[in-house]
């Protein structure tokens, strides 16, 4: 597997991100609908394409496994291939923002306690909650902070 940042964000990298993102969504997400999720992705080739940082994990083949994107010092997307989940490739990534980018900040939906206990194993902690997503919808997002001055991620 290789993990690199990449700048040139092809259509044909983009569509192979919203895959990616698409299958792990409907694995991930099992509070949103179909239809709720074939609107969401509308979105995700701008936010793919347009994230400042966008780092992209590849098997042999060249084919992506993972993704995550980063604007600041905030994880903004992180989608593992479903099937790779618990193989450290999710842990891989947030060491890598940690290290290059000091990233301390990450917001999930309520309803994903897959996503929410991955970030608090590796030393997130909830500091807010609200009732709606970012775009007002009915999904309660946890803001998660960790200890910028830790450097280690468990």
């Amino acid at each position: 597997m290789e993990i690199m940042e990449v700048e040139n964000r092809t259509q044909d990298l983009i569509e192979k991100l919203v895959s990616v993102w698409e299958h792990t969504v409907k694995e991930t997400h099992l509070f949103l609908s179909d239809k709720e999720i074939e609107q969401i992705k509308q979105y995700v080739p701008q936010a793919i394409a347009g994230v400042p940082h966008l780092f992209v994990a590849k098997n042999e083949d060249g084919n992506p496994l993972a993704f995550m994107g980063i604007d600041g010092q905030k994880l903004e997307m992180l989608f593992v291939a479903a099937d790779l989940r618990g193989r450290g490739i999710g842990k891989k990534l947030i060491q890598i923002a940690v290290k290059n980018y000091c990233i301390n900040e990450v917001a999930v939906n309520e309803q994903n306690p897959l996503a929410r206990a991955f970030y608090e194993h590796i030393g997130f902690e909830v500091y807010k909650r609200t009732d709606e997503d970012e775009q007002g919808n009915p999904y309660p997002l946890l803001y998660m902070k960790r200890d910028s001055l830790r450097e280690n991620i468990r």
